[in-house]
């Protein structure tokens, strides 16, 4: 089971940036890596993933808005959230694959309100 440290989340208004950020505790190589978020009720939703070769998916719902990256050596992928909305509040979770196993973070709260 891999460990993960997230930080990153909090309150901001409409409008604003903040950056995620979550670093494996693990000397694995890790394929894909990324986010998905959550609010209660509906069902985890793809955020943006990246590969280990730096190509990057992202949901239309943050095309523009959003930007992922990784450090393939410190095995930590970032989320950098920019023209917040109100309808990105969610709990946002960061995942690593290797092959068909995947390994979540704990997830980090991320409240868009004025």
């Amino acid at each position: 089971q891999v460990q993960f440290v997230e930080s990153g989340g909090g309150l901001v208004q409409p409008g604003g940036s903040l950056e995620l950020s979550c670093a494996a505790a693990s000397t694995s190589i890790f394929g894909t890596m990324g986010w998905y978020r959550q609010v209660p009720g509906k069902q985890r939703e793809l955020v943006a993933a990246i590969t280990r070769g730096g190509v990057t998916n992202y949901a239309d719902s943050v095309k523009g808005r959003f930007a992922i990256s990784r450090d393939n050596a410190k095995n930590v992928v970032y989320l950098q959230m920019n023209s917040l909305k109100p309808e990105d509040t969610a709990v946002y979770y960061c995942y690593a694959a290797q092959s068909t196993k995947w390994d979540w973070g704990q997830g980090t709260q991320v409240t868009v309100s004025s």
